[in-house]
């Protein structure tokens, strides 16, 4: 009897510690259970002869559910079996009248439609990769786009013929096919594509027209946003395609689920993610042509939406839109994406009910991810020695004035301190908007820049037509001599509970006066006023100075006016001398791309010279503990060093 009741005693102590000791290991074992089943049928799906794509998980859907809705748009529904018959008439179309090989890709230049989709799986019915064009390039972006990929055809919506016809002679010379998406064409040069579609067999595609489709070969090039220049194409293999549907499935949809996805389909979170992750759960996807704040819970009650998409700032349109009664009259359960701000997330719960938040992290070209599975505010996920074993990944320090990672006196990569640093430390325990609040301030540790190392477990693939690119984002002899590792970019940082957090962005972070100034921390801060609606934080040079001095753009709330005197306590409450920004422009609308990425290059190039910005420009002052009006004299003092920075 002593021996039961000692150990029926022990039974809550050993509770007791785990919940302290490893809180999270039950949630951590379900997770990597399930991670471990996807990965393990997708490798014994690529190692089938022939290999298992895309198109061959599309095809069994069609097979278990033809009847059922695939694609809902607007007032149209089509189901799984009539964008089979569609795409197998776009294959026998274009391959009549283009001569389409195995390998040759195509351009889609269009917007969201369901023609998008049948289109994308026709010509991997033919195994022609596609190379998802951004509508809204014009001239030489297009045109850098365009040859990059390789692609000999192009497929343009009709209502983007303005565009095409400013290169249209560009592409003649180059002996381009340029077809538009309709029945005749108005442009000489220019054939029509739909007519002949519509006149096509609906014959299935035999398998040997993709006989030599590898896991290896290239299924999509998908452009990065050219916040910073050009956009670069991204190549996404067989293989790639195949594995990015985990978020969907680790997210638990199923094909009972509708999945709304308000995002553009030439982007890889609505295509790789959602139309990728809806083929491979059989659910049913609703595509927007163009996302609407105020038309969007309409639309999830329309179409009896479960699931939705974010990216970016996404989420805090929704916050900003008017409150209404019927808020909470939806039947949303999940929304699945990423760079979602804490408070925004507390707030759009707090709203809109009690909607499961699936926050990850991943690069369309990169070979790293994290997924948020315990629903940790703020974070993008978890590290542990599971995931480290089978995608090693590493913090490393990192000089952003020089813009290389720090290495020692061995020539190795530097990891970054576990312990909290500084300056940093007391920003975090002062923002009570953290994502990790101020009582948890304690654990953070230091930022650092992400690298993964390259296997054939996770490749880099790197981009098509720009070698030295590709190169660009390899990290040769981080820790040894000959180790390879991709350079993400990204500025993240684990705190002792290993959460991970997104900090900011190589170049977006900036230094001054010794100090790494994290753009996205102070763009918080700045956010938290009650008469600002939004912030973009940036550095700009200054003569005589080393590094960029802090400067943020803002646009105010609808019927609120400027005040200098609050704006100057609350960053001087919350944020260190050095990363206060000295300057403030109000901005009517926020320069931003079409996956709601803030543009910084064109700030930064106008500085604060109030000769050349026409925006109310405002100056930090000190001595009367204010932002007031800038003007030439204040300028020409910055310029001429008289003025204390």
């Amino acid at each position: 009897m002593s021996v039961l009741h000692t150990a029926l005693l022990g039974i809550p102590l050993l509770w007791l510690l785990r919940r302290l000791l490893l809180p999270y290991l039950w949630q951590d074992l379900h997770f990597f259970f399930k991670v471990f089943r996807h990965m393990r049928k997708v490798e014994q799906d690529s190692q089938r002869s022939p290999p298992f794509t895309m198109l061959d998980k599309f095809l069994e859907q069609v097979s278990f559910r033809p009847q059922q809705k695939f694609i809902l748009y607007q007032d149209q529904k089509h189901t799984y079996k009539e964008i089979d018959i569609k795409s197998n008439q776009l294959a026998w179309a274009l391959k009549n009248h283009a001569q389409l090989q195995q390998g040759d890709c195509v351009g889609l230049f269009m917007g969201n439609e369901p023609a998008y989709i049948w289109i994308w799986l026709g010509l991997a019915k033919l195994g022609c990769p596609i190379a998802c064009l951004n509508y809204n390039i014009r001239a030489k972006s297009f045109l850098h786009c365009f040859r990059s990929s390789g692609a000999k055809v192009l497929i343009a919506a009709p209502e983007l013929k303005n565009a095409v016809e400013e290169v249209l002679s560009n592409l003649a010379e180059e002996k381009v096919l340029v077809f538009y998406l309709s029945r005749e064409s108005p442009t000489k040069g220019v054939e029509s594509l739909l007519d002949k579609v519509e006149a096509a067999s609906d014959d299935p595609v035999p398998r040997s027209y993709r006989s030599e489709v590898t896991p290896k070969s290239t299924a999509l090039f998908i452009y990065t946003s050219g916040t910073t220049g050009l956009p670069k194409a991204a190549i996404v293999s067989q293989a790639r395609l195949l594995i990015c549907s985990s978020f969907s499935t680790l997210s638990g949809i199923t094909s009972r689920d509708v999945l709304y996805i308000p995002l553009p389909l030439y982007h890889s979170a609505g295509l790789m993610i959602g139309i990728r992750g809806c083929i491979e759960t059989g659910a049913t996807c609703v595509i927007r042509s163009k996302f609407s704040a105020s038309q969007f819970w309409n639309d999830c009650r329309k179409y009896d939406v479960t699931v939705f998409q974010y990216i970016g700032e996404l989420l805090r349109y929704l916050c900003n839109t008017p409150k209404k009664d019927n808020d909470r009259d939806h039947c949303v359960r999940i929304a699945l994406g990423n760079g979602v701000r804490p408070d925004i997330w507390k707030e759009f719960l707090h709203r809109f009910g009690e909607i499961r938040i699936d926050e990850f992290y991943a690069a369309t070209e990169g070979n790293v991810a994290f997924f948020n599975y315990t629903g940790k505010f703020g974070a993008i996920g978890r590290s542990n020695c599971i995931q480290r074993f089978f995608r090693p990944f590493e913090l490393i320090k990192y000089d952003v004035e020089t813009e290389e990672p720090v290495r020692n006196h061995s020539g190795h990569c530097v990891r970054v301190s576990k312990a909290p640093q500084g300056e940093r430390k007391k920003v975090c325990e002062s923002h009570h908007h953290s994502p990790r609040g101020p009582q948890a301030a304690l654990l953070l540790g230091e930022t650092g820049l992400l690298i993964a190392q390259i296997s054939r477990h996770a490749p880099f693939n790197g981009y098509a037509g720009d070698k030295a690119q590709t190169e660009k984002k390899k990290l040769q002899d981080v820790f040894r001599k000959g180790d390879l590792y991709f350079n993400s970019g990204d500025l993240l940082m684990v705190d002792k509970e290993a959460f991970v957090y997104f900090q900011d962005r190589v170049g977006d972070t900036f230094r001054w006066k010794g100090e790494n100034v994290a753009t996205t921390e102070v763009a918080d801060i700045v956010q938290m006023t009650d008469f600002i609606e939004e912030a973009n934080v940036f550095g700009v040079p200054v003569p005589y100075h080393e590094g960029r001095i802090g400067m943020v753009s803002i646009i105010l709330k609808e019927d609120q006016e400027f005040d200098g005197e609050k704006l100057y306590a609350k960053v001087v409450d919350y944020l260190p001398n050095y990363a206060r920004p000295r300057f403030v422009r109000i901005q009517a609308a926020m320069d931003i791309t079409a996956t709601f990425k803030q543009r910084k290059v064109g700030l930064v190039k106008d500085g604060f010279n109030p000769l050349v910005i026409k925006d109310p420009l405002y100056f930090l002052d000190e001595n009367e503990k204010t932002y007031k009006p800038m003007d030439l004299h204040i300028y020409n003092a910055i310029i001429d060093n008289k003025c204390k920075l």
